[in-house]
């Protein structure tokens, strides 16, 4: 399986056609027809299923699809640091993350590595626990920012200094708005919008003092500006962390931390053993001393 079949296989996934794809790729379509037939023989796996207008992906196929794009961006990334003159600090840093306050000594050690070395550039990822781990162990970012609880034992990584608090989120006209904090008992029959990376985690499952499926939970979030949409509209209301969604001046959204408090902290991790290019190499070296 060569890397220009996994590149006309997209091409044809994209396309859903034989002949669009050659046409976008600059080949004949008899050419390509074989192409992908050789794949499939080499793979023992029919990955197209042919239709009269458009071509579909079996099963098999929307997974050879994901791995393609997941190897031929590690492979661009891979080229691009290889191709960089030694004695040169340039490059790409890829870090991944959920949303976090404390993502600011994050951001506080690129603008130095920026000061220092202009040509060094940052690539933001955001996504849970899960998809930020697949992506790290994948060597297709070089950070990951896990918010606690996570588990990290295959990992190296480092405690950054700034905590995030948990609270609700909640129009400013709702009936809880006017408490200064909220307690289990003011949510044991509230509708309630709750992370996904959250679910089933004991530091929030404790705190309930219930088991999830004993909550009134009307919808899941991965991100919480998209739960603040749902807010808004009446909803529910939406555990999440503090200062993500600003609820100053005319915002009709307020934020009320829980009692018990409750806090996580952040790591930023990486693989193991992992060989940097020179720019994460300064990079993790700066967020070092700031720390």
């Amino acid at each position: 399986m060569e890397l220009r079949e996994l590149r006309y296989f997209l091409a044809v996934a994209r396309e859903e056609s034989i002949l669009k794809a050659s046409e976008t790729l600059y080949v004949s379509q008899p050419n390509l027809s074989r192409q992908m037939k050789h794949l499939e023989e080499e793979l023992g796996q029919q990955l197209f299923i042919r239709g009269s207008r458009k071509i579909t992906l079996t099963e098999a196929g929307e997974l050879l699809k994901k791995r393609a794009e997941e190897i031929l961006e590690l492979y661009q990334k891979t080229e691009t640091e290889l191709s960089l003159p030694v004695t040169e600090i340039r490059g790409d840093v890829y870090i991944g993350g959920g949303e976090s306050y404390g993502l600011q000594i994050i951001a506080r050690a690129a603008h130095v590595v920026r000061s220092q070395y202009p040509s060094v550039k940052f690539h933001l990822f955001s996504g849970d626990v899960g998809t930020i781990a697949e992506k790290l162990d994948k060597g297709l970012i070089d950070f990951g920012i896990f918010i606690e609880p996570a588990d990290l034992s295959k990992y190296d990584y480092l405690r950054l200094p700034l905590a995030d608090t948990w609270g609700v989120l909640m129009r400013k006209d709702s009936p809880l708005a006017a408490k200064k904090y909220i307690t289990p008992a003011d949510l044991r029959d509230a509708p309630i919008i709750r992370s996904r990376h959250s679910m089933g985690k004991s530091i929030i499952t404790d705190w309930f003092q219930r088991k999830s499926e004993e909550l009134n939970i009307v919808a899941t979030y991965d991100l919480l500006y998209n739960a603040s949409l749902l807010v808004e509209e009446g909803v529910g209301y939406a555990v999440g962390l503090e200062h993500i969604i600003n609820t100053s001046g005319n915002s009709e959204l307020c934020f009320r931390p829980l009692l018990p408090k409750l806090v996580s902290h952040l790591n930023i991790a990486w693989k193991k053993y992992q060989v940097f290019p020179k720019c994460c190499e300064i990079f993790l070296s700066r967020l070092r001393e700031l720390l």
